[in-house]
């Protein structure tokens, strides 16, 4: 995921080697959280909680790359929903702080896009509570309370 250009300061100049290292070397292409391969199509049943199939393996696993103990319920095909999605490793922070990597990167994660946004999805609540606590506190103090 590209970095926006305010943030771009916020990040060590050797960023895309850090990042390529982590992805490549540390997790050896595959998410950190769930084991999906990066810069494949992954087969994922719709509805079933991140539910796929790991070619690798030959084996059915579920959102958080444990393997599933049986295959799971198809009811019919009409009522089977299987995408194929692509799978895209980008290297998070795990405290969300872009300043900090930690000692020896352990504040860094090889993540897919879907643990990616999962694993960010308080910070993006509380980021869009903060700007709009913030947008109503500027309408409070220069246009008078909201009605």
């Amino acid at each position: 995921m590209p970095i926006r250009p305010e943030h771009r300061w916020l990040y060590p100049i050797d960023w895309p080697e850090i990042s390529r290292i982590i992805r490549f070397t540390r997790a050896g292409g595959r998410c950190e959280h769930c084991q999906r391969p990066h810069g494949r199509y992954v087969a994922q049943l719709a509805g079933a909680d991140g539910v796929w199939w790991d070619t690798d393996i030959a084996a059915w696993r579920d959102g958080r790359g444990r393997l599933l103990r049986r295959a799971p319920a198809l009811v019919s095909l009409e009522a089977i929903r299987m995408t194929r999605r692509p799978v895209y490793l980008a290297t998070a922070h795990l405290n969300h702080d872009p300043t900090f990597s930690g000692p020896r990167w352990r504040n860094l994660a090889a993540l897919c896009q879907r643990c990616h946004m999962i694993h960010d999805a308080p910070e993006h609540r509380r980021r869009r509570w903060w700007n709009a606590f913030r947008r109503r506190a500027l309408g409070d103090l220069f246009t008078g309370r909201y009605s």
